[in-house]
C-alpha cells in the first residue's frame, strides 16, 4: 500500500501538471479545498436531512435505497445517503461553487455537467465501525458499472470526494488502484469480484486526506474503502460524493427502478 504521493492546490485553473497527473494515474487530490466552517456547515446539513429520513421512515430516495445503521449510542443514523442536495438547499448551494467546472475538461467534452439529478445524486457516506454498523466499508469496484449494469454505452464520468473528517491510513478510506482507468472492459468487468473483494491490492494507493480536502478519480479506476482498525469514535469520517457526468441527460425520479448494482454494493457491510 502506497500513501505517499503529489498532493495539489486547486486554483483559478488546472495546470499541465495537475492534467498529466491525472492522464497517468487517473485521480488528483487537492489540499484545503474548503475551511473548517465549511465542513461544519456540511455536516450539520446531513444531519437535517437524516433527522427528516428516519422519521419519515424513508427507505428510498429516486429508487435508491437509503442505507441506516446504528450509531455508537444505539441511535438510527443514516451511513449513506443519495441525492441529499434535493432534501438541504445548504448541500444544494453548495454545487454551486465555480471550481467544481474547472475539473470538467478532465473529462473534454461540451456535456459534460454536475449529476444533481443523475446517478446516485449527491452521495454522503458515514462510516463507523461500531457493533451494530451496516457500513464500515466497501469492497473493490468501479463506477463505470452503473452504465453496464443499465445497459448504455459507457460514459466519461468523474467521482469527486469532499472529505469531511480527517484520516490516516488506520482509519480506513479511500483506496485507488493507479492507471486502471486505462483498462481494458474486460478488465473492468472481471480484474476484481465486484463489492465482495476487500483484499488489500500491493498496488493500491491509500487516499489520506484533511477534513475539507477534494479528490477526484476516473469512474473506471478500480477502488475501495477500507475498514477502519479503529473502532467506536475514532472511526467516524464522512465524506461526499459528486457525480460529473456526460452523455445523454438521465435524470430519475421518485418511480426509478432499484438498480442491480445497487443490491451488489449492499453485500459490503
Amino acid at each position: 500500500m502506497v500513501n505517499d504521493y503529489q498532493r495539489f492546490e486547486l486554483g483559478s485553473k488546472l495546470t499541465d501538471e495537475q492534467r498529466e497527473h491525472f492522464e497517468r494515474h487517473g485521480f488528483l487530490h487537492f489540499a484545503n479545498f474548503i475551511d473548517e466552517r465549511q465542513v461544519a456547515t456540511l455536516i450539520e446539513a446531513s444531519k437535517a436531512v437524516e433527522r427528516q429520513w428516519v422519521a419519515e421512515a424513508r427507505e428510498k430516495v429516486n429508487g435508491v435505497p437509503i442505507r441506516y445503521g446504528r450509531d455508537l449510542d444505539g441511535s438510527k443514523i443514516v451511513q449513506r445517503f443519495a441525492f441529499a442536495n434535493l432534501y438541504d438547499q445548504r448541500l444544494a448551494n453548495f454545487l454551486d461553487d465555480p471550481r467544481f467546472n474547472l475539473l470538467f475538461e478532465l473529462i473534454g467534452r461540451d456535456d459534460v455537467r454536475i449529476g444533481t439529478h443523475e446517478k446516485d445524486g449527491m452521495v454522503l457516506n458515514h462510516y463507523v465501525h461500531g457493533p451494530d454498523s451496516e457500513f464500515s466499508r466497501l469492497g473493490w469496484h468501479t463506477d463505470g458499472l452503473r452504465d453496464i449494469f443499465l445497459g448504455t454505452r459507457l460514459q466519461p464520468l468523474l467521482n469527486v470526494g469532499v472529505h469531511l473528517s480527517t484520516l490516516g491510513t488506520e482509519h480506513g478510506g479511500l483506496r485507488l488502484l493507479p492507471g486502471t482507468h486505462r483498462q481494458s472492459i474486460w478488465q473492468m468487468l472481471f480484474r476484481k469480484r465486484y463489492f465482495i473483494d476487500h483484499r488489500e491490492d500491493p498496488r493500491e494507493v491509500a487516499i489520506v486526506p484533511r477534513a475539507g480536502d477534494l479528490t477526484v478519480h476516473d469512474g473506471r479506476l478500480w477502488h475501495r474503502v477500507a475498514q477502519s482498525t479503529q473502532t467506536g469514535e475514532a472511526s467516524r469520517r464522512r465524506v461526499i460524493y459528486i457525480p460529473v457526468v456526460s452523455g445523454p441527460y438521465a435524470p430519475k425520479h421518485e418511480a426509478s427502478p432499484t438498480p442491480l448494482y445497487q443490491r451488489l454494493a449492499k453485500l459490503s457491510k
